[in-house]
């Protein structure tokens, strides 16, 4: 996937995010194939516990239904990875799932899991994806408010499988309670799996 340089205007968002993540350094705006994405992907320059981050801008162009509420949410997606991992596998993660969640038209909800699905980076035991709280950021940075609402940033979180099924069976609250227990380094893609079957 060819990386670019972007330039977005100063919408709120794309400020917002500067000013927690650091400049935007490159962009996507096609998949891998070539084709048009209708949201953007950018790298930042800043580390953000020791890691780069990656989000989506545009996606919360759908207001997407909320499956616990009434409520229909704005939404970017976050991805926080180690700084020496290739940054090509991202982009293209990120666009999967915002294109699944527009054609769901369902908003990502805190403790979702995404897959498994088969290995995400070469090396790596992590093939599936948590959506959390972007709890390695200041509270504030979770909610931006935009001209068109509040937009909600999920971050996306790279599992194992054995961390997946232990979602699935005991529910997102008793998994993040092990994350505090544990407090594993979840920029780490190459970190060993919390479980073990």
């Amino acid at each position: 996937m060819a990386e670019e340089m972007i330039t977005l205007g100063s919408g709120d968002l794309t400020s917002h995010y500067e000013r927690f993540l650091g400049a935007i350094d490159a962009g996507w705006r096609a998949d891998a194939d070539g084709r048009s994405v209708p949201f953007q992907v950018a790298r930042y320059s800043g580390v953000i516990a020791g890691g780069t981050a990656f989000t989506t801008l545009g996606l919360s162009g759908w207001e997407l239904k909320s499956r616990s509420s009434e409520k229909t949410i704005r939404l970017e997606l976050m991805m926080l990875v180690g700084s020496t991992l290739q940054s090509n596998t991202i982009p293209g993660l990120l666009q999967q799932v915002g294109l699944e969640t527009i054609e769901s038209n369902s908003a990502l909800l805190r403790g979702d899991v995404i897959g498994p699905r088969g290995k995400l980076f070469a090396g790596s035991n992590m093939d599936a994806l948590y959506v959390a709280a972007p709890v390695y950021l200041p509270d504030e940075f979770a909610i931006c408010e935009t001209e068109a609402g509040p937009t909600v940033t999920c971050w996306v979180v790279p599992i194992s499988h054995d961390e997946a099924h232990f979602v699935i069976q005991e529910g997102w609250s008793r998994f993040e309670d092990r994350l505090v227990e544990l407090n594993p380094d979840l920029v780490d893609v190459m970190r060993p799996s919390l479980f073990s079957s």
